[in-house]
């Protein structure tokens, strides 16, 4: 539509074709962008790594399992303790079972209440994808001895259910 005043409008038509070179240009602004921040602060080679394990761990998850809440946390919830490699205390539960994990660098002990036997993943502790398998004993207790990376993650199996935890650090 055009007045004579001087002041030309688009119309519809008009309109589209440059909403379509805007978008054109927001798309080329946004590789440039992108293509510069790859240059100058490109993301770390670890975070990469890290990132693909998760996701592919992530992706390894029972549909069925339960997703276990993390309700205790020593390095939150408990005072400070001095000295070297100092465990840390890990409290997991769902509606019908309590996971009990205190954590080193090096080694996770563990157990179920109430006490049970189950096969128990701890996932994310060595090779992209890996898992390291430990049996839980009748009174529920569990021992691995294992150097953690990464983050972990446990899935555990019982006779009535699979609980997985979410994802920590050591």
């Amino acid at each position: 539509m055009n007045d004579n005043d001087g002041n030309d409008t688009f119309d519809a038509e008009g309109t589209d074709g440059f909403e379509a070179f805007e978008a054109s240009q927001d798309d080329a602004l946004e590789e440039a962008l992108r293509q510069a921040a790859a240059i100058l602060d490109p993301v770390p080679a670890e975070l990469r790594h890290i990132a693909v394990e998760a996701y592919t761990l992530h992706a390894m998850r029972d549909v069925d399992a339960q997703l276990a809440e993390l309700t205790f946390d020593s390095l939150v919830d408990a005072a400070p303790v001095r000295g070297e490699d100092v465990p840390r205390m890990l409290t997991f539960n769902t509606t019908a079972l309590t996971v009990d994990v205190e954590v080193t660098a090096q080694r996770m002990t563990g157990q179920l209440l109430p006490p049970q036997p189950a096969r128990i993943e701890i996932l994310g502790t060595a090779q992209p994808a890996a898992a390291t398998t430990v049996t839980a004993d009748d009174m529920g207790r569990f021992l691995c001895d294992l150097l953690l990376t990464g983050p972990f993650a446990l899935r555990l199996r019982t006779d009535e259910e699979v609980v997985v935890t979410e994802w920590l650090r050591v």
